[in-house]
């Protein structure tokens, strides 16, 4: 075999590994995604039976990332990736992070249904957690879409969302207090929404990390502590928003 050849092949076989990588983390991302639904599926129906089924699965979220993790290390040591390659595997090392993360948050979610159900009371207790649940999920949906496509511009609008889920988990904070101090009946029902409500904000947390990776990946910017107007210019430097026009130069070369 030439070496031009053998080099394509190497190049090849690398691709295919690359490839499968973000194969299989979004594969990751999709079974989190389900467990988490699922958690809040059993939360709403006070279905025991599919909470359990959430807590047994979140083994399937683990092994994943043990797997990913190892896959990357494999690379690591014998592709000595470089630039935008090295920055890609360690993302993905990253990510499976807080996929695995979200698992247990699903899990925590579970458990309190599994235990006792959402002990109501005088409350409803899903009604109070229900749009924040939802707007998790759609924001742990969105970060793996923009990990798919690579969008570094959709990441960056997609951080500055997770804002909206710290406004709305303070707010349920403040309103499981105001129910324990009008009606200490409600103190073990209010606490376990708080933990729901916990558990949904930090899903948001790692939807936002996932979303900085992303930038990290494509921009090579670490945006971590770095504040969004800062974030958004350094972006826009390193690469510009799809569509921008670009100015052609006069016909005659002046400017």
């Amino acid at each position: 075999m030439e070496s031009a050849e053998f080099g394509q092949h190497i190049l090849s076989r690398f691709n295919e590994d690359m490839e499968r990588l973000r194969s299989d983390v979004l594969r990751m991302g999709g079974l989190a995604e389900s467990q988490l639904g699922q958690a809040l599926q059993s939360l709403a129906l006070g279905d025991r039976a599919l909470a359990a089924d959430v807590v047994r699965g979140e083994a399937e979220v683990n092994r994943l990332e043990v797997e990913i993790d190892d896959e990357c290390s494999r690379i690591l040591a014998t592709r000595a990736p470089a630039a935008s390659d090295l920055r890609l595997v360690l993302a993905i090392i990253k990510t499976i992070t807080d996929l695995e993360r979200v698992g247990d948050e699903a899990h925590k979610i579970a458990n309190i249904v599994g235990r006792r159900g959402l002990e109501r009371g005088s409350i409803d207790g899903y009604r109070v957690v229900r749009h924040l649940g939802g707007v998790a999920l759609a924001y742990l949906r969105d970060a793996l879409d923009i990990f798919a496509r690579l969008d570094a511009h959709a990441a960056l609008e997609a951080v500055k969302r997770d804002r909206l889920l710290d406004e709305e988990y303070d707010a349920i904070q403040r309103q499981c207090i105001t129910f324990m101090i009008e009606d200490p009946r409600t103190i073990r029902a209010s606490i376990d929404l708080m933990w729901v409500a916990r558990a949904l904000e930090r899903v948001g947390d790692h939807a936002k990390n996932i979303c900085e990776y992303v930038i990290y990946m494509v921009g090579g910017r670490d945006v971590r502590h770095v504040s969004l107007d800062e974030v958004e210019k350094q972006l826009l430097a390193a690469v510009p928003a799809a569509g921008a026009a670009v100015a052609a130069p006069p016909p005659d070369g002046t400017a």
